[in-house]
């Protein structure tokens, strides 16, 4: 029998083979589900025998983390070392970095780690240029910006790669949940009217992954959607555009540059000359949707003036976990003044949601 990779390859031949229309899409849909499969098996054995290489090893810190992703050369080291207290070597040539720098930008009283990491190019998610390791780097990031210069301008390419890699660019998870089964066969519970896929195909495309299971779909589920959620493995990332040098071209090229790039979320700066950076902060700090928590000590008043910065629908327990490590362990209750409380000081528990500007309190045991 043929061993994984080589079936990968076979099954990418036919599919590179098979035309693409209406009649034929519900057989690549399955060719699709079964090199998913296999590729997520060759994936969990490197990861059991350790054979996925030497990866990029990156302590995190501050509140969230930013990654710049592009091609060599377009700026990424020396906006790194604009916006940041990092120092990141920078040449007028091809990868010039050659590891992961991190850096730390503040900003509203945010911590925001930067990581300039080595330039991607194409095949990248094939294991090119080191190309695994820097992925791997990038599914760990709140944020990702895609940089590019005003003369190589392919977003398209870093997408793909990224794509290809596992990591989906402003995407939620599909509304779907399988429920693994010890019963035979698999049974579809569709809440929403399908026009993608029929309940037939979908149960195909379940049982390529070889389970049992109950399917409940949400929502108008495209293959490809359905195929994220059986393997499992997917990462939602927020994307930003910056595009870089635009001191080197006019007016007009930007306006025609702009229609290219619709669809994103696009800053335009140029590193060398700090053009636009304050403009690039503030939109790096919104896309991250900070809240602000204030911390009120049991029996004293509210921290009103340096408020705790976490990510947007934290709950009282991963700021426990950002407080002290112990926190969560020894935690009794909480309360909490806001928009989040149904009545001020009201009584709350670890998995409580909170909003921006709470107030809070922690009471935890004290043996």
């Amino acid at each position: 029998m043929p061993n994984i990779e080589d079936q990968i390859k076979a099954i990418e031949v036919e599919m590179a083979k098979t035309q693409v229309n209406k009649a034929t899409m519900h057989h690549l849909g399955k060719l699709k589900a079964k090199i998913a499969r296999l590729k997520d098996e060759v994936q969990k054995r490197q990861a059991k025998s350790g054979g996925g290489g030497v990866g990029y090893s990156v302590r995190k810190s501050g509140n969230a983390t930013v990654g710049l992703v592009g091609f060599p050369s377009v700026g990424k080291s020396t906006l790194l070392n604009r916006i940041t207290d990092a120092v990141s070597e920078v040449g007028a040539y091809d990868f010039t970095t050659l590891d992961v720098i991190p850096g730390l930008m503040e900003y509203e009283g945010a911590k925001i780690q930067i990581l300039d990491m080595p330039g991607l190019i194409r095949g990248a998610s094939k294991g090119r240029g080191r190309g695994r390791e820097v992925l791997a780097v990038a599914r760990s990031c709140d944020v990702v910006l895609l940089m590019i210069d005003v003369f190589e301008t392919n977003t398209a390419v870093l997408a793909d790669e990224l794509y290809q890699s596992g990591i989906r660019l402003n995407e939620s998870p599909a509304e779907v949940v399988i429920a693994k089964s010890s019963r035979g066969g698999v049974r579809v519970n569709a809440t929403t009217k399908l026009t993608h896929m029929t309940e037939d195909q979908i149960v195909d495309l379940v049982r390529e992954w070889h389970v049992n299971a109950d399917v409940v779909v949400r929502e108008d589920v495209t293959q490809d959607r359905l195929i994220d959620v059986l393997a499992g493995n997917r990462t939602y990332v927020k994307a930003l555009v910056v595009v870089n040098k635009v001191d080197l071209v006019d007016k007009a090229y930007m306006a025609e540059l702009s229609k290219r790039l619709t669809g994103w979320t696009v800053v335009a700066i140029s590193a060398e000359k700090k053009s636009n950076l304050d403009l690039l902060r503030k939109t790096i700090y919104e896309s991250l949707n900070f809240i602000r928590v204030y911390m009120k000590p049991q029996g004293k008043e509210a921290d009103l003036v340096e408020p705790l910065i976490v990510k947007g629908s934290s709950t009282v327990g991963m700021v426990c976990d950002t407080l002290h490590r112990e926190f969560r362990k020894k935690f009794r209750y909480a309360m909490v003044w806001g928009k989040s409380a149904r009545f001020p000081g009201q009584t709350v528990g670890l998995d409580h949601i909170l909003q921006d500007h709470d107030i809070l309190t922690v009471v935890i045991k004290r043996r």
